[in-house]
């Protein structure tokens, strides 16, 4: 599994790019956001990859930030979305602003994406609007809450110890008030009391 190539814009078309890695050229979709802030071919870049693996096919999509490339894979989640429209979603808007749209339920502003009609916006906002999180710089932006490094240590760890995912976000919104004045080490204690009672 492909998870991010760096090398040279050998061609760079209105949706994909190939980029050249050590003598060997990657075919890469990505969204116009994406494509827009890229260097001129020739330049060097560095992109976040998904894989996408069908019976008859792999194409890499690519992306600027790890961020970008879970919004991708949450949107592929949903029912009826595929790859080429959850590009199509990070093509008509950025991602801070996709991200808004599903905390705001606006669905007309996501149905203004060509191919996501009506049905298919209230379904991103019905399955997304609880999970999706702006990248890292834009959370204020997108009026949430700034980001805790504890916090997104103890998520993993939690993850990793084999609790719930659901159980793990609801438990991590209920300590972002108190997080700030907490160690890990403190959070991760008071976490544990709360999930085993």
């Amino acid at each position: 599994m492909i998870g991010l190539l760096r090398g040279e814009l050998a061609v760079k078309s209105p949706t994909a790019v190939v980029l050249d890695v050590g003598g060997v050229g990657y075919e890469v979709v990505c969204p116009l956001t994406v494509l827009d802030n890229l260097p001129p071919t020739g330049g060097r870049c560095t992109l976040v990859i998904h894989t996408h693996v069908r019976e008859d096919q792999i194409t890499l999509f690519g992306f600027a930030t790890q961020d970008e490339r879970a919004l991708f894979r949450q949107l592929v989640a949903v029912s009826g979305i595929g790859p080429r429209l959850a590009v199509a979603c990070l093509s008509g808007m950025t991602a801070e602003a996709l991200i808004r749209a599903l905390v705001d339920g606006d669905v007309k502003r996501l149905s203004s994406v060509p191919g996501i009609g009506k049905r298919t916006a209230e379904r991103m906002v019905l399955e997304l609007q609880e999970k999706v999180h702006p990248p890292a710089g834009s959370r204020a932006a997108a009026g949430l809450p700034a980001p805790s490094p504890a916090l997104d240590d103890l998520d993993s760890a939690l993850r990793n110890l084999g609790y719930r995912a659901k159980d793990v976000e609801s438990l991590i919104d209920g300590l972002r008030a108190e997080a700030p004045a907490m160690t890990f080490e403190q959070l991760l204690r008071e976490a544990l009391k709360r999930l085993n009672g």
